[in-house]
């Protein structure tokens, strides 16, 4: 029998309904316009409610309609919210469940990333986490049928995760980095925070503190194998919870990258 994890944000973060959440995810899918004829090699999305970042979150997975005919393999990465730990930890579950549907988990990477000193097993870590869960409907409806290994990553320098990139990170492999920006600063601080911080992306100019981004460890350590790789990042969209559903006293900012091949552009420009 397998073991399953269980929906933990479904009904709060996004629709509990199976049509309504697709209708709404297909159609932010729609809406977003993302000039990217070659596919990514791994993205950065926020991971907050979809009323707030789902638009945002769009114009990264957008990109990954070039992946079209093709299953690649998903390594989620996201920050662990309600669990002290050490390192990174994968769920011991066989597959992940949400409203569309079950995403079974990569036995391969799972294995590979378990043999790493700084990986661990934590079912507990991933039972209430939404920041890795949110990101499962989109990818559903992007790429259909494919694998997925979701690690959180706690109390970890990014020298840490990019070892763990750097074992796992294959030619079908997708890395995709689940973090928002800023919080809680007023909207006009907010943009003058993330636009600094989407500058040190593209410019891959690492650590970022926690300040930053609440995935700072994920997303400094996909910096750095992104560094060694040659990759040039681009930014897709950067806006706040007050661009799209929130008041403006205290926002929470989300920015999508996707990093490209070398020679591919590192062009985008902060809205």
């Amino acid at each position: 029998m397998s073991r399953v994890r269980l929906p933990a944000a479904a009904g709060s973060f996004y629709p509990a309904s199976p049509s309504a959440l697709a209708t709404a995810v297909d159609g932010w899918l729609e809406q977003a316009t993302v000039d990217a004829p070659e596919r990514p090699l791994a993205l950065v999305v926020p991971h907050a409610g979809y009323v707030y970042s789902g638009p945002v979150a769009a114009t990264a997975y957008a990109t990954l309609r070039a992946y079209q005919g093709k299953t690649p393999r998903v390594l989620l990465l996201g920050p662990c919210h309600f669990v002290p730990l050490r390192g990174l930890a994968y769920p011991d579950v066989d597959v992940l469940c949400t409203p569309l549907g079950e995403v079974p988990v990569d036995e391969d990477l799972r294995r590979r990333a378990a043999a790493l000193r700084q990986v661990t097993a934590s079912t507990e870590a991933h039972e209430a986490e939404h920041s890795l869960e949110v990101q499962l409907p989109f990818l559903q409806r992007v790429l259909g049928r494919f694998r997925v290994l979701p690690l959180v990553v706690g109390s970890a320098r990014g020298e840490e995760v990019q070892e763990v990139l750097d074992a796992l990170w294959d030619s079908d492999v997708l890395p995709v980095v689940s973090s928002d920006l800023s919080h809680y600063l007023p909207y006009k601080d907010a943009r003058e925070a993330d636009r600094e911080t989407a500058e040190r992306v593209l410019t891959l100019d690492g650590p970022l503190d926690a300040g930053s981004a609440c995935g700072a460890a994920a997303i400094s350590g996909l910096m750095l194998a992104a560094r060694k790789r040659g990759l040039r990042p681009r930014l897709l969209d950067l806006r706040s919870s007050g661009d799209t559903a929130g008041g403006q006293d205290e926002v929470v900012g989300y920015g999508a990258f996707a990093f490209y091949p070398p020679g591919e552009s590192s062009s985008g420009t902060p809205s």
